[in-house]
C-alpha cells in the first residue's frame, strides 16, 4: 500500500459534470492499494495517516497537530497509479490489486477511518471511476508513506530479493566482459587502433 497525503485548504472530486464529494481544511489521502497488502497494513496506514502531525497549534508552532486533533477532514481517493513499476518510459500495473478485490479492500479502508475518528468528516471518491480532482494544497505540504516491509507478504519479498539478485548478477557479468576487452591489446595494424583521442587525427598525418 502506497499514499499520498496532502495538507489541504480545499478539496474535491467530480465525476462527468457532477461533483460527489468536497471537504475544506484537512487533508487529501490518495492511496494506492497493492497485490501483498494485508488487514495489518490497513490498520498501520489508518493509524499513521490520521495522526500525522501537519498542523500548527493554538500558538502558531509547526507539526504539532493531527487531522483528529483540529478536527479536520478528510477525503480518500483510491488511485492504483501509485502502484506504477516502469518498464522503460511505460508504465506497469502488474503490482496493483484487481480491482475485484482492491474495491472491498478500500471499502475496508474507509471503514477503518471512520470507526477510528468521526465518519461524517471522512470523504472519499468513486472507485473505479475516472475523476477529476480539485487539490488546493496548503504549503505545500506532501507526505509519502508506506507500511513498514515487515507486514508484507514474505513470499513477494522473496520474489522481489530474487529478482534484485539476478539484476545484480547481470550487471557484474557485463562489467566483467567489458573489463576483458579494454584489456586486450590492439594490434599495430589494427586500422581502428587511435594514438590519441577518439576522433583526432594528428595534422602531421595529413598529405
Amino acid at each position: 500500500m502506497r499514499a499520498v497525503i496532502q495538507r489541504v485548504t480545499k478539496a474535491s472530486v467530480t465525476v462527468g459534470d457532477e461533483q460527489i464529494s468536497s471537504i475544506g481544511r484537512g487533508i487529501c489521502v490518495l492511496l494506492g492499494i497493492s497485490v501483498e497488502d494485508t488487514q495489518k497494513d490497513i490498520e498501520y496506514m489508518v493509524r499513521k495517516i490520521l495522526n500525522l502531525r501537519l498542523f500548527t497549534d493554538e500558538s502558531g508552532k509547526p507539526w504539532c497537530k493531527s487531522v483528529m486533533d483540529k478536527q479536520y477532514e478528510v477525503l480518500c481517493v483510491s488511485q492504483f497509479t501509485l502502484q506504477c513499476v516502469l518498464k522503460g518510459n511505460k508504465p506497469d500495473y502488474h503490482m496493483a490489486m484487481p480491482s475485484e478485490q482492491a474495491e472491498p479492500f478500500y471499502n475496508n479502508f474507509l471503514q477503518h477511518m471512520r470507526k477510528a475518528y468521526k465518519p461524517e468528516l471522512i470523504k472519499d471518491g468513486k472507485f473505479g471511476a475516472y475523476m477529476q480532482l480539485n487539490i488546493q494544497n496548503d504549503g505545500p505540504v506532501t507526505i509519502e508513506l508506506e507500511p513498514p516491509a515487515s507486514t508484507a507478504d514474505p513470499k513477494l519479498l522473496s520474489k522481489l530479493e530474487k529478482q534484485q539478485q539476478r539484476k545484480e548478477k547481470t550487471r557484474t557479468k557485463t562489467q566483467s566482459e567489458s573489463s576483458r576487452e579494454k584489456s586486450v591489446p590492439r594490434s599495430k595494424d589494427d586500422p581502428s587502433a587511435s594514438s590519441g583521442a577518439e576522433g583526432d587525427v594528428s595534422s602531421e598525418r595529413e598529405p
